[in-house]
Parts: C-alpha cells; sequence; structure tokens
C-alpha cells in the first residue's frame, strides 16, 4: 500500500526540521541509499513506510532539488585527456586495461587502467558509466549488439594504447565479468 503524492508531502511536512535536513543532505550528494535507509528508519514503525515508499517519498525530493544534486563528473574518453592522464603517472606503463565493475546506482561500468611497472602497480584513466559511453559514443553504436560501455571503453582505452605502444587488455568484451582474468606480462 503506497502513499500518494499528497500524503508523501503531508508525511514530509510533519517532519523535524533536523530529519528533513539529514534526509536532503543525502539527496543533495546523490546518495538515494542513504536517503532511504533514513527514510524506512524513521517511518517504518510509526507510519507503515517500507523501501518502496522510502524510494517514492526519495524520488520527491530529487524532483524537487533537480539541477542542484551533486552528480559524480564523468571522466574524459578523448585521447589528448586519457594521454594527458597516463603522463601523471607514476612507473612506466606497460599495458592500457579495461575490467569491468558494477554497483546498485550505475549497474554495469568499466574502468580503464594504466598497468605500470617500476613499480609496479595500475593507475586510473576513466570510469565508463552508460552516460558516459552513450555522450562519447554519440549515434556510433548503432549496430554494435554489446553494451555501449563496453564499446566506449574498448575503443577508447585501444586508441589511448596505440598512442603509447602499449598492449590493450579487455578479457571479456561482450559479457560483463568483474572476476575476468587480468593482464599479465
Amino acid at each position: 500500500m503506497g502513499m500518494n503524492k499528497a500524503a508523501r508531502t503531508e508525511w514530509w511536512e510533519s517532519l523535524p526540521a533536523g530529519i528533513r535536513d539529514e534526509i536532503d543532505g543525502y539527496i543533495l550528494e546523490d546518495s538515494l541509499l542513504g536517503a532511504v535507509r533514513v527514510i524506512v528508519a524513521i517511518g517504518l514503525v510509526p507510519h507503515g513506510i517500507g523501501v518502496g515508499t522510502a524510494q517514492l517519498i526519495a524520488n520527491d525530493r530529487y524532483l524537487h532539488y533537480g539541477d542542484r544534486i551533486a552528480r559524480e563528473p564523468e571522466s574524459p574518453l578523448d585521447l589528448e585527456s586519457l594521454a594527458y592522464r597516463a603522463a601523471g603517472c607514476g612507473g612506466r606503463i606497460v599495458a592500457i586495461e579495461a575490467i569491468w565493475d558494477g554497483d546498485t546506482v550505475h549497474d554495469w561500468f568499466v574502468r580503464l587502467l594504466a598497468i605500470t611497472a617500476d613499480p609496479a602497480g595500475e593507475a586510473h584513466m576513466a570510469t565508463v558509466y552508460w552516460s558516459t559511453a552513450k555522450r562519447y559514443l554519440g549515434e556510433d553504436e548503432d549496430g554494435d549488439p554489446r553494451r555501449p560501455v563496453a564499446v566506449a571503453a574498448e575503443r577508447a582505452g585501444r586508441a589511448l594504447a596505440e598512442y603509447l605502444s602499449v598492449p590493450f587488455h579487455f578479457a571479456s568484451p561482450d559479457t560483463p565479468d568483474d572476476e575476468a582474468p587480468r593482464w599479465q606480462p
């Protein structure tokens, strides 16, 4: 049994200012999970507000704040920006690698890494979310059955690897797999 918009608004306005500020703090930093957790914690027992209704209440707050919400900035995928970032790596770059990752906010995404030697390690080059991929690819991804994040990461990663004259490695370009084998020298 969900609450309609008017009931949600009435419930919201009945909250103490401190609680509203706490929830809005989570919303303004784009932490849906944090906001929902607080709403359920204070609303479940006295008002029967479960996760579904809490998400609707949080969504109302997202709509209220709109563009004022701090979104995570998107990584640049153009070769010039990636090459500039690679130039700042500590160590000699021996490969560019694309690896799958995922979370509850972004679903699957791909991280581009520069693998280094002397000292051995890895440096973050870019994170390719769905929105990043769509911006980078534009209309270019038509006809490719793979996820746009994989297509964009492979295109940007391969271009950087070619520019640096090092191998490019993407163990699972067709299917999200955060346990795919990593690059080995």
